[in-house]
């Protein structure tokens, strides 16, 4: 499959699950979907030699950053699962479904960070940008997890319009992506 034909049908499926949030030009998911698109461009431009690559020191950084993202997106969706009661009829904000939690998650590896996910598509946006290290590689990503944290700072002002004091008292005991650094 050629490249461009990649990234459109790519651009289409993030397209579909963005669609609230890029009626809303200051959420988070609007941020989020620009992340979504750069991160699609490092995919879309190691198509061609994904499982080709020698084995290296680049290679094994990218299978361990990747493999963190997906721990990372796993363990943090299921906390949000399982403490969050999500409520279909929380509609503040463009949220997809399992973003519509009732209750201030804090348990799990959100007792450590704030913003697992996001940490999972940053790890995931360098893993891809040590797939195949370039210039143009490194900007994108460098571009990706930019929007990555415009996105998590978004929402924290959302979570503070929702769930108040509560989420502001959270963030004082918490960091924004490592545990006990930021």
């Amino acid at each position: 499959m050629p490249e461009w034909v990649a990234f459109i049908a790519g651009t289409a499926v993030l397209t579909f699950i963005s669609r609230a949030s890029l009626r809303v030009p200051n959420s988070h998911g609007f941020y989020r979907f620009f992340a979504w698109e750069l991160m699609l461009i490092l995919v879309v431009m190691n198509l061609d030699g994904w499982y080709s690559a020698p084995p290296a020191l680049d290679q094994t950084i990218c299978s361990v950053l990747m493999w963190l993202s997906l721990f990372m997106a796993v363990v943090s969706y299921l906390s949000l699962r399982l403490f969050g009661r999500q409520d279909a009829a929380r509609n503040d904000i463009p949220l997809l479904e399992f973003e519509k939690t009732t209750v201030l998650v804090s348990r799990g590896i959100y007792r450590l960070i704030r913003h697992p996910m996001y940490n999972s598509l940053i790890l995931l946006d360098w893993g891809l940008f040590f797939k195949h290290m370039s210039w143009l590689s490194g900007s994108i990503a460098l571009m990706a997890s930019f929007f990555l944290v415009i996105a998590a700072l978004t929402e924290e002002s959302e979570n503070v319009r929702y769930f108040g004091a509560q989420y502001r008292e959270y963030m004082k005991r918490t960091k924004r992506f490592v545990p006990f650094l930021v």
